[in-house]
């Protein structure tokens, strides 16, 4: 398809359009607008696979101006559509569509913010455009370009109910911690550039291969690492993972788009598109894996913990991205962003029916004040449901396929025992956590009676996404399951044994839950009835005590610092040079008396003085 251009362009007319008049057209007009401008580039990328797939999956570039000449240094605005560029544009247009439908409904009476319904959505339209720019340049300027946006639009949107200075700190917080990672991957930018003197992808790729192809560089290993970095941003990995759990400040669709389909995605992208990078270094490969073993570890047993259904839903995003990590270390590439996609379908899904409980709830959001719902909201509830087998990856749903495939090929790769086993544990704690958010939520005594009548935008999203949650594994299995050059999922040496367990173990974890939080063989209210075990509680409730730890390495030193340098040392540079300034002019100012006898004088003085050094000298 020519004129791939036009896929960014309509989010960033869209956005022109909301962002120019003001807040000033009509709401109806507004969501025509927003969403018929994603609604459209999600077409527009249809057609573009389907002339893809007649073409033979040829991989098309398309030029459209120089950006900067300078010397020898000409970036131009390129896009480049391949496999990959195909799966996550469809993912970014295709679901940020059915999240900005639902938004409409979820916005149009929302009390905190009456005014900002033109203003969300603005954000909303260049949030889709800066991804797209991401994940369609074909330089690293652009692919910075649209990092750096998503970066922007996360703080706009985290921050939305900015009135609420919780909020706005939030939104600071996923600012700052992001661009830590972001300059890591800044530097392992220029060292590319350095290295090549190139920034067009495929090009660093192919110099990458000639140049470091014998696998010893010591300098692919150390970009691999930057790259890392800046997916640890994100992407929400540890340890830089602290700002999405607060993310949770923004409305719920803003938490559904940068959860399913824009900004956590970006990391794993990142990594996926200059894999070659990776496949020259095993070292940086290798952390890569770790990383997401870490996170996916770490995230499962925060999540078991939480009281806010959005921050359980949180904390698995960080797994789930946990899991794609891990799969791009352990060279699932194909399998990594094939779960990229069936997770975007499944946790749109869940966070937008969240959303429904949490609206119907007058904006509760604590679990243990909801309770018996699956009646009252059969819509949320058989949404939420279903996005719950699929992230528990029951078998034949969605995240069946495509974390069974990470599983399996983390146990066919080396370290099988290390990945595959942290892996599996963390699926098990992933079907209990689930399965105790699903039970405090919509079973048991109703502790908060729901209100209100959701709409068709509403509910047809949610239709729509349980679909896709159901089946798009088995559709998307063989399309994306080969987008990247590692065999294609599906093709394992493992045994018949092991891939039974890797599919009974979510089974064991949803009857476990079901025992522990429903029939309560275990009552988990007297587990922590102990000192050791009210304190491990709260240690994983706090996200192991990341944030603690960072306020007293990192944010008090700095508020000390800054109120001990409140005048500003530097400040005092100035005042002293002034005060010696002026202290000078008040001396010579003394020597102005106006008086002729005094400045006759004074000639003389100083002809006496020259005549002093002169002989001096002489």
């Amino acid at each position: 398809m020519a004129n791939l251009w036009l896929i960014p362009a309509l989010p960033l007319i869209g956005f022109l359009i909301l962002f120019v008049t003001q807040g000033r057209l009509p709401k109806m007009i507004v969501s025509v607008v927003a969403v018929g401008s994603v609604a459209g580039a999600a077409v527009l990328t249809l057609l573009a696979g389907m002339d893809f797939a007649a073409n033979g999956q040829e991989p098309q570039t398309e030029v459209l101006w120089t950006w900067i000449s300078v010397g020898g240094f000409t970036p131009s605005i390129t896009m480049y559509f391949d496999g990959l560029s195909l799966v996550m544009t469809g993912v970014i247009t295709g679901v940020g569509a059915l999240i900005h439908l639902y938004a409409t409904g979820y916005m149009w009476d929302d009390h905190e913010e009456p005014e900002g319904f033109s203003r969300f959505f603005s954000y909303m339209n260049l949030f889709v455009f800066a991804m797209l720019m991401l994940v369609l340049g074909d330089n690293l300027l652009v692919l910075f370009l649209g990092w750096e946006g998503v970066g922007l639009c996360s703080y706009l949107l985290i921050g939305f109910y900015h009135r609420d200075p919780a909020n706005g700190y939030a939104a600071r917080k996923a600012f700052v911690v992001t661009r830590v990672g972001d300059t890591f991957m800044a530097i392992g930018l220029f060292l590319l550039f350095y290295e090549f003197g190139s920034i067009e992808i495929q090009a660093v790729l192919s110099a990458a291969q000639a140049e470091w192809g014998d696998g010893t560089s010591v300098m692919a290993t150390i970009i691999g690492l930057l790259l890392l970095g800046g997916a640890m941003g994100k992407s929400a990995q540890v340890p830089l993972h602290t700002w999405l759990p607060d993310a949770m400040a923004g409305p719920t669709p803003v938490s559904a788009l940068i959860h399913a389909a824009t900004m956590v995605t970006a990391g794993v992208y990142l990594i996926a598109r200059m894999h070659d990078i990776y496949l020259l270094s095993e070292e940086a490969q290798y952390w890569v894996a770790i990383t997401g073993l870490v996170t996916l570890f770490i995230s499962s047993f925060t999540a078991l913990t939480q009281r806010d259904i959005k921050r359980v839903l949180a904390f698995s995003t960080m797994s789930q991205i946990g899991y794609m990590i891990m799969a791009l270390g352990v060279g699932a590439w194909s399998a990594a962003i094939f779960h990229l996609m069936t997770h975007a379908f499944f946790k749109a899904l869940l966070f937008l029916a969240s959303g429904s409980v949490i609206l119907a709830l007058h904006h509760e959001q604590d679990m243990f004040k909801m309770g018996g719902l699956w009646r009252k909201l059969p819509v949320p509830f058989l949404s939420m449901a279903v996005g719950s087998i699929c992230l528990v990856a029951l078998p034949f749903t969605s995240g069946f396929y495509s974390k069974d495939a990470i599983l399996l090929t983390a146990w066919d790769g080396g370290n099988g025992t290390l990945f595959w086993g942290g892996a599996a544990f963390a699926a098990f704690m992933t079907a209990l956590y689930t399965t105790r958010m699903m039970i405090i939520t919509f079973f048991g005594e109703t502790k908060t009676e729901p209100h209100g009548h959701q709409g068709l935008n509403m509910n047809g999203p949610l239709v729509i996404l349980m679909v896709l949650s159901l089946v798009g594994g088995f559709i998307g299995v063989g399309y994306v399951g080969s987008v990247l050059p590692d065999g294609g999922v599906g093709e394992f040496s493992h045994t018949t044994a092991i891939a039974l367990v890797t599919t009974a173990i979510p089974i064991l974890g949803v009857i476990a839950g079901w025992l522990i939080f429903r029939v309560k063989v275990i009552d988990p209210a007297k587990i922590v009835e102990s000192a050791a075990g009210d304190a491990l509680r709260r240690f994983f409730f706090s996200g192991w005590a990341f944030d603690w730890l960072y306020d007293r390495v990192f944010v008090m030193p700095l508020k000390w610092l800054a109120r001990t340098n409140k005048n500003d040392i530097v400040d005092w540079i100035y005042r002293i040079t002034t005060a010696i300034a002026r202290g000078v002019h008040h001396v010579i100012a003394l020597t102005q008396s106006g008086r002729l006898r005094w400045y006759a004088f004074n000639m003389a003085v100083g002809l006496f003085v020259v005549f002093l050094i002169v002989l001096e000298v002489v």
